[in-house]
């Protein structure tokens, strides 16, 4: 089989090794949007032009199927994938980071549908600490006493007054993320439910300081895609589709 995993995440690329692992020819894939990314190896680095392009990317390389394991609010991402698989016929699996709901403490936090929507319920509480991404930051320029955390600036970035921008990449501890709140006053914490393990540190840090969250919830997920929890699931979907006695090539199936 071979696999394009839509990947630009830890999940993704733990995909991508395990169907490889597995036997599969796979195609990893990143939108190449920070230095990082852009400087990974044996990547496909950069976007497919939208669902036109995926389309005829999926036909032009003979894919026979597609792992979406982009970050959960790769909402853009998530439904052009949907589309072009759809239009020509190739399999779509989307894989699902376990989001931050199931924590006990999940209950007290405010969840929000939007940034928009973030940046008010922080609007008078005190210094906020945002890790939301940098590309969402414009959404809350109204804010004024604001600790920004990012993984790289945006080009062209200007700092406003009253804000500081950090740049620091994770993994991040529970006590380095209490000595970050302590150092600079943050009252409230806003970010996005990535979900999974791997950046939930400053959460176990709020809840000890009594600090304030704030969480904007996920997009909507393209309806009818099957859903991957985990590489045992990753592994057998992909497994099903390629012992289907069935199974035609999808490239020649377009719709």
């Amino acid at each position: 089989m071979k696999v394009l995993v839509l990947a630009g995440t830890a999940d993704g690329r733990a995909v991508a090794r395990a169907l490889r692992g597995a036997g599969h020819e796979v195609v990893e894939a990143v939108a190449g949007v920070t230095a990082s990314a852009r400087a990974l190896a044996g990547v496909r680095v950069g976007g497919f032009g939208g669902v036109a392009g995926l389309a005829a990317w999926l036909v032009e390389h003979r894919v026979d199927a597609v792992v979406n394991a982009t970050h959960p609010f790769a909402a853009r991402m998530s439904a052009n994938a949907s589309n072009a698989c759809g239009k020509v016929g190739v399999p779509l699996a989307r894989w699902v980071r376990p989001s931050w709901r199931g924590r006990p403490d999940a209950a007290g936090w405010a969840w929000v549908p939007d940034h928009a929507a973030a940046a008010r319920v922080a609007a008078g509480q005190g210094r906020t600490l945002l890790t939301v991404g940098r590309q969402e930051l414009a959404a809350y320029l109204a804010l004024h006493e604001v600790v920004a955390r990012v993984t790289e600036p945006a080009p062209g970035w200007v700092t406003p007054m009253g804000w500081q921008l950090l740049v620091a990449r994770g993994p991040f501890t529970v006590a380095g993320e209490e000595a970050l709140m302590r150092e600079h006053g943050v009252r409230v914490l806003v970010t996005k439910d990535a979900g999974g393990a791997a950046t939930m540190a400053k959460l176990d840090a709020a809840a000890t300081l009594g600090v304030r969250v704030v969480v904007v919830d996920r997009p909507g997920a393209p309806a009818g895609v099957a859903e991957l929890g985990d590489l045992d699931a990753a592994l057998a979907w992909v497994g099903e589709l390629n012992a289907a006695p069935d199974r035609g090539p999808p490239r020649h199936r377009p719709r």
